[in-house]
């Protein structure tokens, strides 16, 4: 496992959002006046108690996610990453990135966003078609959307697109449709997302008609026949080099700090393993047995797969994996699921832990 004080990536939520999705079921509020002072403080508080637990170590990424971090005053920004910097060592490579909504952001705002270390932008674009865009409770048009897009790329900013698929009324043609759109939008980050209905979100009260399993696994396999990107993680795509490092570390197993209320974290901190949730809320040991197994239902959804260790051959049913090696296979140095594998990883993954 890791080193004593080794690096950590963070993970910053910033909860606020100009109105809830009806799909989403993450910890948000529509708030467009919050307190961003108190916000700020109380990140600041959370970043320089962990200097004191950890020490000052190297930070790899720094990813501020939500809600709708493009919300957020540059200053207060600014006020977070000045205590970062006070209290870790980025890396000089560290990758900064922040989630935002078309509509939140213009040219000046972003430029000053990247003045302050910004230098990764995701966009929530979601849908290519206006209509959808409203059926899924989005406030801002196509038109914003490539806006946002085409202003971060003449800015030459690592851009990501997020995008659903499986609405009601997609199916293998409408996926394909949309993956020659998003060629066209020329990205080198791709984020495809199938919705799925939560119970206690707006969807999850109305009764829709979702496209069957059967036209979900058509729909993701055209995704992969037809969009300009390798894939790399079962919903992401991207140019080789440019993958989403923060996200990557920590489906790998890496150690990371999650701040504010509604983040998770797991921290490592003199060879002990935490569940850690921002707002201290939660901070607890797990075994490294636990961890291992979290790290094997994270890395198996990479097309990298898990790296090999002793914790995580103690884990893994290696009789199953012969006898099903249409499925997954085992290299020198990594567990990994094959195409067909992919298809089914949530069952996959039950059989494949001891």
């Amino acid at each position: 496992m890791s080193g004593m004080n080794c690096p950590h990536n963070i993970y910053i939520h910033v909860p606020f959002c100009m109105s809830k999705c009806k799909y989403c079921a993450f910890y948000s509020v529509a708030n467009l006046q919050p307190d961003w002072k108190k916000y700020a403080d109380g990140i600041c508080s959370e970043l320089q108690f962990w200097a004191e637990k950890l020490g000052r170590i190297k930070i790899p990424t720094v990813f501020f996610g939500g809600g709708t971090p493009s919300l957020m005053p540059t200053s207060t920004f600014d006020q977070i990453m000045s205590c970062i910097q006070k209290c870790f060592d980025l890396d000089e490579n560290c990758e900064i990135t922040l989630e935002s909504n078309p509509g939140t952001l213009d040219a000046n705002k972003l430029r000053d966003f990247v003045r302050c270390g910004v230098n990764r932008l995701s966009v929530g674009v979601q849908s290519l078609t206006d209509g959808e865009l409203e059926f899924l409770g989005r406030k801002h048009d196509v038109r914003q959307a490539l806006n946002l897009l085409k202003t971060a790329q003449n800015m030459n900013l690592r851009v990501s697109g997020d995008f659903i698929y499986g609405l009601p009324n997609h199916n293998e043609k409408s996926v394909e449709n949309l993956c020659k759109q998003i060629n066209q939008l020329k990205l080198e980050h791709v984020s495809m997302y199938e919705l799925t209905i939560e119970k206690h979100t707006p969807f999850g009260q109305m009764n829709l008609n979702m496209p069957d399993n059967e036209t979900m696994a058509r729909m993701y396999e055209a995704i992969q026949g037809t969009l300009n990107l390798p894939r790399y993680e079962v919903s992401n795509y991207a140019t080789p080099g440019q993958e989403c490092r923060h996200n990557q570390n920590i489906w790998w197993g890496g150690a990371y700090i999650g701040i504010g209320r509604g983040a998770a974290g797991r921290p490592y901190i003199d060879g002990v393993w935490y569940d850690e949730m921002g707002n201290n809320e939660r901070f607890e040991k797990i075994s490294n047995e636990t961890r291992t197994v979290e790290k094997i239902i994270t890395g198996i959804r990479t097309t990298r797969g898990v790296e090999l260790d002793s914790y995580v051959l103690n884990q893994i049913n290696t009789d199953w994996i012969k006898k099903h090696n249409d499925l997954v296979a085992l290299s020198d140095k990594y567990l990994y699921a094959l195409p067909k594998g992919f298809l089914i990883l949530d069952n996959l993954i039950l059989d494949l832990i001891k």
